[in-house]
């Protein structure tokens, strides 16, 4: 009887030997997680900054109703986007008939704080309508009564004046010899640049521009954490523009007088009213100061 085959025994597998993780392994990876993370936090507060430095030199105010400068003041909506929607809102004051200066339009962009309907605002438009010149003062986007935007920026600013200005020239049919663009605060900035962009401007004013936003904004305790100098962008420029602009200006000034005004290119006035506590409209030499700058163009 043939014998049985033994069953082939299979080999038993040898036990795996026991890992042993490194302590200094696990100790740099713990590090290099726990760095990570800080830079992923501070990339995230830099770019918070970033998107959000507008806070910093501009403050808007919503203002849904307000008491017009004069009573002759009409509120206009205007500027309208793609949608037909129009994006801006802002006062016309007409000249009264007969006045001197009927044929010349003031431009007046306010300076970023509040919005149009801010009492130094309306005493401002009401004293230049006592010059006999017709006025658009305008809210900036996010400002007032005009459109609501993601937040307003230099961009934004820049885009509005131009806007405002175009409507003046195009809606109003009025030549660009008789448009006068006047910026008070960051709205100097915008004049100014609208000047270069419009050589045919007749003549430019400038109240009481900030020197350097940059000092301002690495003033507020928001900027000690991050590389404000390198993030930021709301430089509202004016001394270059001025430098090389050549259009009649008249500089008002209520305080340290501005590096801009101080190298400002000629043809140039400067009137100084440092030195009061009350607002610069009611100022004696406020209205004739403006007047001598009209006349001159009227002179020409």
């Amino acid at each position: 009887m043939p014998r049985p085959t033994p069953s082939p025994q299979r080999p038993t597998p040898s036990q795996a030997p026991p890992v042993v993780v490194d302590p200094r392994w696990v100790a740099k990876a713990f590090v290099i997680i726990i760095v990570a993370s800080l830079l992923c936090g501070y990339l995230s507060l830099c770019l918070l900054f970033y998107v959000g430095q507008w806070q910093i030199v501009l403050h808007p105010t919503r203002t849904i109703s307000a008491q017009p400068p004069v009573p002759a003041a009409e509120l206009l909506h205007f500027a309208p986007d793609d949608s037909a929607v129009p994006q801006l809102t802002g006062w016309w004051i007409p000249a009264l008939s007969g006045t001197r200066y009927t044929n010349l339009t003031l431009l007046y962009l306010p300076s970023g704080e509040g919005s149009i309907a801010n009492p130094e605002s309306t005493a401002t438009l009401a004293t230049l309508h006592n010059l006999g010149i017709n006025i658009l003062a305008v809210d900036y986007r996010g400002y007032g009564q005009s459109a609501l935007t993601p937040h307003p920026s230099q961009q934004v600013l820049t885009q509005d004046a131009e806007s405002a200005w175009h409507y003046l020239h195009t809606s109003r049919s009025l030549p660009e010899t008789t448009i006068i663009p006047y910026g008070v605060g960051v709205g100097a900035s915008l004049a100014a640049q609208l000047a270069a962009a419009h050589p045919r401007t007749p003549a430019l004013i400038l109240q009481s521009p900030v020197n350097d936003l940059l000092e301002t904004a690495l003033r507020d305790d928001r900027t000690k954490l991050v590389p404000a100098r390198l993030l930021f962008n709301q430089h509202f420029p004016l001394t270059t523009p001025l430098m090389t602009l050549t259009t009649p200006k008249l500089l008002l000034s209520t305080g340290t007088m501005p590096t801009a005004y101080q190298t400002a290119a000629t043809p140039r006035l400067t009137v100084d009213f440092s030195g009061t506590s009350a607002t610069l409209s009611s100022q004696p030499e406020y209205l004739p100061s403006i007047a001598r700058l009209l006349d001159e163009i009227h002179a020409k």
